[in-house]
């Protein structure tokens, strides 16, 4: 609703009150800081040898950060985008959603800059800025002296996008994609990060993308929620 803000309607009133209508529905509902690591299968994360492509990718680390401390933490991210999902300029809706062990701490839900042409167009740009946002908490998190245990893993529903970025002889030939294309193989090649495919059905940042279905919409929160 925040994109109404300098001009509301009396449609955009109605919408803020199912919110508090929901909210009232649900006063129990809450988000536990969990500081376990999450169980995933790294099996589904395919190791590839980038030499030929990408010799000199490598993750950039702090030159004048602190001693590292503590226990590790892990990271793990869910990405999406609903294609023209406004109806009003048919821009997509990118979602992330970044866990920090297993608490839900990044949740992004933002009306993309462009209008993108396919649904591999407006998935490739959120998974750009998924990428972006998990170095920039990297960052933080060595500044603070905090230890980083393993890559992050960021999991998508669009089987294309896994594969072009994460699979060193995919080529693309759309030129107004090469450039979130390339910065995804770029992260990935140097072990910043790992993709891997995830189910739309368990997509949990399908929440901040689009209108669901009450059953799933419940069912996925019940996810990260309590």
């Amino acid at each position: 609703m925040s994109t109404f803000l300098a001009s509301p309607c009396e449609g955009h009133l109605e919408q803020v009150i199912h919110i508090f209508g929901y909210l009232k529905a649900h006063p129990k509902r809450k988000i536990a800081f969990d500081s376990d690591h999450p169980m995933i299968d790294k099996r589904r994360f395919k190791k590839h040898d980038w030499e030929d492509f990408c010799c000199d990718a490598k993750e950039t680390i702090p030159e004048n950060m602190p001693e590292a401390l503590g226990n590790p933490v892990s990271m793990h991210c869910f990405v999406d985008a609903n294609m023209a999902g406004n109806l009003a300029d048919q821009r997509s809706q990118t979602g992330i959603l970044l866990f920090l062990n297993r608490a839900p701490i990044i949740w992004h839900s933002k009306r993309q800059s462009t209008v993108a042409t396919s649904t591999f167009g407006s998935k490739i740009t959120a998974m750009k800025n998924a990428i972006e946002i998990i170095e920039a908490l990297h960052y933080k998190l060595r500044m603070f002296g905090i230890p980083i245990e393993g890559p992050p893993y960021i999991f998508c529903n669009n089987e294309a996008v896994v594969k072009n970025c994460s699979n060193p002889e995919s080529t693309l030939k759309k030129k107004h994609h090469l450039i979130a294309y390339h910065r995804n193989r770029e992260a990935i090649a140097s072990g910043t990060v790992c993709i891997a495919k995830e189910d739309s059905e368990t997509n949990l940042s399908d929440l901040f993308t689009k209108l669901l279905p009450q059953a799933k919409r419940e069912s996925l929160m019940d996810r990260f929620m309590y």
